[in-house]
């Protein structure tokens, strides 16, 4: 049996035991402990990621606000994909992104990820908060991104006021 340290044979052995002076100097001092660095865990941010309808084809992002479905009504998509064609868009061009199932994104993630050349942003729920001071039914340039906040497809379906408002400035977007 090899014990490095001496003192542990008291442990052992009942009798006792006796240093030399030789080894009292050397034992007699608590042994020194170094002290680890701990580095703290690397934690990986995983890659952003968002699930959209469409295929962002020609970089245009459609922000819409739904709690009971994935990304928007049926009845809502109709008139949009409606809308989209007659600016010669189909739905392959877009994303439509609902950010009530991702309420945590940031503009900036959103263009980060997106990269954007128009936007479109469908209601005020549906507004990041970063755009709270921008104006309804009027075209704003945000940096390289065309961007037009207007009413919810709820407010449009029965207000012919909203949706003329809405068109003229999609001709525009």
């Amino acid at each position: 049996m090899h014990i490095e340290n001496p003192l542990a044979f008291s442990f052992i052995m009942q009798e006792d035991i006796f240093l030399l002076n030789n080894d009292k100097a050397v034992y007699n001092h608590p042994p020194i402990i170094k002290e680890e660095t701990v580095e703290p865990p690397v934690t990986e941010t995983p890659p952003l990621s968002f699930n959209y309808l469409g295929k962002h084809k020609k970089n245009f992002l459609i922000i819409t606000h739904y709690q009971n479905t994935d990304f928007i009504a049926p009845n809502h998509l109709t008139a949009l994909e409606n809308t989209i064609k007659r600016l010669d868009f189909s739905l392959d061009d877009v994303a439509i992104l609902n950010c009530a199932k991702h309420p945590e994104a940031t503009l900036e993630q959103l263009t980060t990820f997106f990269s954007p050349q128009k936007l479109l942003v469908l209601g005020q729920y549906a507004l990041p908060v970063e755009l709270k001071s921008i104006t309804i039914n009027k075209l704003h340039q945000l940096n390289s991104c065309r961007t037009l906040f207007t009413f919810s497809f709820d407010e449009m379906m029965d207000n012919n006021e909203y949706k003329k408002a809405f068109w003229e400035q999609m001709k525009q977007l």
